[in-house]
């Protein structure tokens, strides 16, 4: 056994070094394209430590960037070299790549950043942390009743740029020593403000059209949130069966990275649809897996989703929403979230979900998304969150400039 794990660990390693070295030719092709013109002094950047894997946190920020960058020169610093290939390809900001320290010394020395944003917690966040004159500043990359949304690591940075009331509620009632009113600000969800062009075009016919989309299994037991080992395939098979519902399934980027299960499941479900697509190609049905994330909300009419931010995404678009019960004991669910006003299924139950979705479609049902949408994002009338971001953007940067 430990040599077949040796084994599979060499073969890893040789793939890693073989996949940087392709990297590096192709960066070397992309830098001259996107690099910072000379003229130009930062004011801003992005930075991010994570391999390609996690471009998901980067790629919800792109277009709220792209418009902070209208009026303050921007750019993403990232610290792989495929992460730097991947961006310089599709991130609308130039990209750095920051290989060393030094070289973010170097890049902080030549310009006047005066803001820092972090889409997660890189424990690589800390190289970055270390410099004084610019503002960092929190940004995370989704609002969401997760235990990880009130870390104690939200102190290491000046402000945590928060969604809303319940965002406030969460930090005050659970972070110690944390003041919460000097150290957020709240901006809404500027990502609601953005429009997505599906990349295929959904058959016009009659069918309710639901989005699955669970979230990974975690890498550690309070973030067992994920539905699809437990739950998936009876779901999906249960709305394969009613044969008017069309079904877009959307896994996590990150499914069976760290438990097997999970991947498996993930295999299982494309089974089933690709099967149900066999043999009625009018259905319809789609996996996917490649295109961005954002085009499903106005494309589905109702979601099933675990506690996540595709659950927080979805439900500010009013429509009907079935929240999963996380079949690990020890994941965390927020007595005070979402999981307590709407309705979810448990594992027992996850048959029955066709049904629960079209309870979740009742007037008292909308009224209480309402409610809660209101309380998570504010004011969600189009542009508004778009433009409380940037406003609370250019506060920070303009009173760490005047310091």
């Amino acid at each position: 056994m430990r040599l077949s794990h040796d084994a599979r660990r060499a073969v890893d390693l040789v793939r890693q070094v073989a996949d940087r070295r392709r990297a590096a030719h192709a960066w070397r092709g992309l830098a001259s394209e996107r690099a910072v013109p000379d003229r130009v002094t930062l004011e801003a950047v992005v930075y991010f430590a994570d391999p390609p894997v996690n471009l998901y946190q980067m790629r919800q920020w792109y277009e709220p960037l792209r418009r902070l960058a209208e009026q303050h020169p921007a750019a993403v610093i990232t610290r792989t070299i495929e992460s730097a290939v991947a961006l310089a390809r599709e991130c609308p900001l130039p990209v750095i790549h920051a290989h060393s320290v030094a070289d973010i010394e170097t890049l902080v020395d030549a310009n006047d950043l005066t803001a820092v944003f972090y889409v997660n917690q890189n424990t690589r966040n800390f190289q970055m942390l270390r410099f004084r004159r610019p503002a960092h500043v929190f940004l995370s990359h989704g609002e969401s009743d997760k235990d990880y949304m009130a870390s104690n690591q939200l102190k290491a940075y000046d402000y945590t740029f928060i969604a809303g009331d319940a965002a406030r509620a969460r930090l005050t009632g659970k972070l110690v020593g944390f003041d919460v009113e000097t150290r957020t600000l709240e901006i809404g969800r500027p990502q609601l403000d953005v429009h997505h062009e599906p990349p295929l075009p959904l058959p016009d016919d009659d069918r309710r059209v639901v989005l699955y989309a669970p979230t990974w299994e975690g890498d550690r037991p309070s973030m067992t949130y994920s539905s699809l080992a437990s739950h998936g395939t009876t779901m999906v098979r249960a709305l394969l069966a009613t044969g008017r519902d069309r079904v877009i399934y959307r896994p996590h980027p990150r499914t069976g990275i760290a438990d097997p299960r999970f991947r498996r499941a993930h295999d299982q479900v494309v089974q089933l649809l690709r099967d149900a697509s066999h043999a009625d190609p009018e259905a319809g049905h789609l996996v996917d897996t490649e295109s961005a994330f954002g085009w499903q909300l106005d494309a589905a009419d109702a979601c099933i989703a675990d506690i996540s931010a595709v659950a927080f995404d979805w439900l500010a678009t009013g429509k009907a929403l079935v929240l999963t019960e996380p079949a690990s004991p020890d994941a965390h669910t927020d007595g005070d979230g979402i999981a307590a006003t709407l309705p979810t299924v448990a594992q027992d139950r996850a048959a029955d979900v066709p049904m629960l979705l079209t309870d979740a479609d009742g007037e008292e049902r909308r009224a209480e998304r309402a409610r809660l949408v209101h309380h998570y994002f504010g004011d969600t009338t189009p542009g508004a969150s778009m433009a409380r971001w940037v406003a609370a953007a250019e506060q920070v940067m303009a009173e760490r400039a005047a310091l």
